[in-house]
């Protein structure tokens, strides 16, 4: 993996320009610890009477998760201020009010709250998007959504698509910031590969990349992006790298309906894996990503799996019937993972423990037939490993050292201590 470092100086005057969008904001609330609360990027820019927006047509793309403190949506916050001119709404996959399941999205329409025309972006990308945006009659383009910290997670590709359609378009693009949700303290995993880029991932970085978005805004201005954007990226204050969501005070709103909680993300940068194999999941449970199965298995995968003796994670027998997607209606056995230290626990190398422990433990294992998992991990790196018979030591020293770049690359780019 080769990165340039193109773009820091760049990236460090969007951070002055933040600074001056969040002038006048007010004490932020007290949360556990003594520390003050967590002020997310839209609260700074309204605290700043949105004076970085003035005289601009403003379209945002964002998602349910856009919320203030006291849970009202952005969208709904800023069409009722007369401070700034917001003409457009843009969605992202399962779309703006957040109706559509996963590889859905909602279409064009107008918002019946607002009037406002919401327009789709769900896999649209290059000069497509960037018409979208010329049509939209918008100067600025603004991004506000709750990422889940992991690479395959789509808003993140969706921040970058856009940033690319606005440079296209010649329009302005702010990024209001927001925690990662498993904090910022590490990157993790395997860094993808250019030829295997798909919408789960468009650039080679780590599987759980530990940053926010506006972080990833930046790498991506700095490294990627052949004609970088005018981006302005809006900073949080109280947030520090080792904070989960849960010490934020901030209030959690699935980002997309199989994100339920953040324990959900906690786990889902390793067990989001299991997408690419014939086991469940845990889709159609109340605990997606938490719960892993599959017709015919039974305890010898949770005895397995403890037997690795991970980091900060144990894994209960457990037996399920989802509701949908695979095993509809079938009552199947697995696994649920019960994260009792996360400060410690490691969710790549779990997945990738779970992956070699189920393939041994159950006859039935398989790929998808599309090897959909060399798309989830970057390469095909890690399932020719597993098919070896690999044990998980070898299979994550195996990418240690593109990840060694990739964090090198990536020091440059945090905003936060």
């Amino acid at each position: 993996m080769s990165l340039s470092r193109r773009g820091v100086l760049a990236a460090g005057g969007a951070v002055g320009a933040a600074g001056a969008l969040a002038a006048g904001a007010s004490p932020a609330a007290a949360r556990p610890g003594g520390r003050t609360g967590v002020r997310t990027g839209f609260d700074r820019l309204a605290a700043g009477k949105y004076r970085g927006l003035a005289g601009q047509r403003v379209g945002i793309v964002t998602n349910p998760t856009g919320i203030t403190r006291d849970v009202r949506h952005v969208v709904d916050v800023m069409h009722s201020d007369d401070r700034v001119d917001l003409v457009a709404v843009f969605g992202p996959e399962h779309g703006f009010r957040g109706t559509a399941q996963a590889g859905g999205s909602e279409g064009r329409y107008d918002d019946p709250a607002t009037g406002l025309p919401v327009y789709d972006t769900y896999l649209k990308s290059g000069q497509p998007l960037a018409d979208i945006f010329t049509a939209s009659g918008v100067d600025t383009v603004v991004f506000d959504i709750q990422d889940a910290g992991a690479r395959f997670y789509t808003y993140i590709w969706t921040l970058y698509d856009c940033m690319e359609a606005a440079a296209l378009a010649g329009k302005r693009f702010v990024v209001l910031d927001r925690p990662n949700p498993v904090t910022g303290r590490a990157a993790l995993g395997p860094v993808l590969q250019p030829e295997f880029a798909t919408f789960v991932g468009r650039r080679p970085i780590s599987q759980a990349h530990g940053m926010t978005v506006a972080e990833l805004a930046l790498l991506f201005n700095g490294e990627f992006l052949e004609r970088p954007v005018e981006l302005t990226a809006v900073t949080m204050t109280g947030w520090r790298r080792s904070d989960f969501f849960d010490t934020t005070g901030l209030p959690w709103v699935p980002p997309s309906p199989n994100m339920p909680t953040p324990e959900t993300a906690l786990v889902y940068a390793g067990t989001c894996l299991f997408e690419g194999t014939n086991l469940s999941e845990g889709r159609g449970t109340t605990r997606p990503f938490e719960l892993l199965g599959a017709d015919g298995i039974d305890r010898r995968w949770a005895e397995a799996a403890n037997a690795q003796e991970l980091p900060g994670v144990r894994f209960r027998e457990a037996y399920f019937a989802p509701t949908f997607s695979k095993f509809q209606g079938t009552t199947i056995g697995g696994v649920q993972l019960h994260v009792h230290d996360r400060e410690s626990f490691d969710p790549v190398r779990t997945g990738v423990a779970l992956l070699v422990t189920a393939k041994r433990a159950w006859t039935g294992f398989a790929w998808r037939p599309d090897n959909w998992i060399d798309r989830l991990t970057g390469s095909t790196q890690v399932r020719t490993l597993i098919d070896a018979g690999t044990d998980t030591d070898e299979v994550v020293a195996a990418w240690q050292e593109d990840l060694a770049a990739f964090r090198r690359v990536r020091r440059g780019y945090l905003l936060y201590a």
